[in-house]
């Protein structure tokens, strides 16, 4: 399948998920992020989800991530350039929706440091599906390609799902950057 056949699939599967179901298999998720070989690392990076794309909730595994200690980043997009600022998560850190629902932090006199991405050890991802190779496919404007090739070779790169793999990804491009590792509630993919 093509990636704009696979993104109508997978907002579709998505949509019909219940608010129960999302925080039952984003709990199983994070939960198997436990089993992962990453926990040696510093400097993670994760996703704050869009509730309205029905994303897989993070909130379990910032607990996690918190309990143990880690230098945990989210990122502020900036939808002219398509990049994203990575932004050290602390307790002052202000968190609000942008134009487009994407929970990032707010600009002010409280707010953190920003972070080289080449600092990021372990990366979560958004996606929307994937394939059984690691190919990604995210909803199309590119901030997780710019963002992963700014990062180091050695970053662990994570997706969190809430379906199994796709087969194949007809249209991979040569720069798209695969996953190490994709979660689901039932399985942990590594490639």
């Amino acid at each position: 399948m093509f990636k704009k056949e696979i993104r109508l699939k997978y907002k579709e599967l998505r949509s019909s998920l219940t608010e129960n179901q999302i925080e039952e298999l984003s709990l199983a998720i994070a939960n198997s992020v436990l089993l992962l070989p990453i926990w040696e690392k510093t400097y993670f990076h994760i996703f704050l989800p869009i509730e309205e794309q029905k994303e897989v909730n993070t909130e379990y595994l910032l607990h996690l991530l918190s309990g143990k200690d880690k230098e945990i980043c989210v990122s502020k997009s900036d939808f002219e350039t398509l990049k994203m600022t990575t932004i050290l998560l602390t307790d002052n850190t202000k968190i609000k929706k942008n134009e487009y629902n994407i929970p990032e932090p707010v600009d002010g006199p409280d707010a953190s440091g920003e972070i080289p991405s080449n600092k990021m050890e372990v990366v979560f991802i958004p996606l929307l599906a994937y394939d059984k190779k690691g190919n990604r496919v995210g909803y199309g404007k590119g901030f997780y390609d710019q963002f992963l090739a700014e990062c180091t070779p050695e970053t662990i790169k994570i997706g969190l799902s809430f379906f199994e793999a796709e087969t194949f990804i007809a249209d991979v491009f040569e720069n798209d950057i695969r996953l190490d590792f994709c979660i689901t509630p039932k399985k942990c993919y590594r490639f």
